[in-house]
C-alpha cells in the first residue's frame, strides 16, 4: 500500500509543478542580435548556442554570403553571414569584436550557425509592442516574421528561423 501511496503523492507532486510550469510567464521568448544596422529578434526555441567567432574553412564557388565551414563543439556547420544574405551589405571581410556565431536549433535539421555583429540580450514580449505587420504578398521573405517596438523606440524585425532553414536560396548552399 504504501508504494501506492508514494506514487499518488509523485503523481500530485508532478501535476503541481507542471501547472505552476504553465502558470509562469516565460522571462524571454527572444535573442535580440544586431546584423548590418538592423535591429534583429531571433526566437529563443528556434535558436540553439552562441559561439566566439572560430576559425573557417572556405566553401569554394559558394554565395559570398556564406563564409565557411566550422568545427562547433566537434559538429560542422555552415556559417552564414546574416547581415550579407538579408542583403544589409556586403560580406564582412573584418569582424567586430562582437560579433558572434548562432547556431540554429537542432530539431531544425541544419547545422548552421548565422554571424550577428553583436548580441544584445534577450527580450520577452512584454518588453515590445506589436507593429502592424504587412502580409506576406511575396515581397518579403516568408522567413520575415511581425515587427516590433521597444519602450525605447527602436524597431525590431522578427526573424523565424525555421523559415529561413527552409528559403530556397538557404537550402540550395546549406542542405
Amino acid at each position: 500500500m504504501s508504494n501506492k501511496q508514494a506514487l499518488r503523492e509523485l503523481q500530485q507532486r508532478l501535476a503541481q509543478r507542471m501547472q505552476a510550469a504553465r502558470e509562469q510567464a516565460q522571462t524571454a521568448n527572444w535573442l535580440a542580435v544586431e546584423a548590418g544596422g538592423a535591429a534583429l529578434l531571433l526566437p529563443l526555441r528556434q535558436s540553439s548556442e552562441i559561439f566566439t567567432p572560430v576559425p573557417l574553412r572556405a566553401v569554394p564557388y559558394a554565395q559570398p554570403w556564406l563564409l565557411g565551414v566550422a568545427n562547433l563543439r566537434g559538429g560542422l556547420h555552415t556559417v552564414l553571414d546574416l547581415a550579407a544574405f538579408l542583403g544589409l551589405r556586403e560580406p564582412a571581410a573584418v569582424r567586430s569584436d562582437g560579433a558572434r556565431l548562432v547556431t540554429l536549433n537542432p530539431d531544425l535539421n541544419v547545422n548552421c550557425a548565422l554571424l550577428v555583429d553583436r548580441l544584445l540580450g534577450l527580450r520577452s514580449d512584454d518588453q515590445l509592442q506589436a507593429l502592424e505587420t504587412p502580409a506576406h504578398d511575396g515581397t518579403r521573405p516568408r522567413f520575415a516574421g511581425g515587427q516590433w517596438r521597444d519602450t525605447q523606440g527602436r524597431r525590431w524585425q522578427a526573424l523565424d528561423l525555421e523559415s529561413l532553414a527552409r528559403h530556397e536560396q538557404f537550402l540550395r548552399i546549406v542542405a
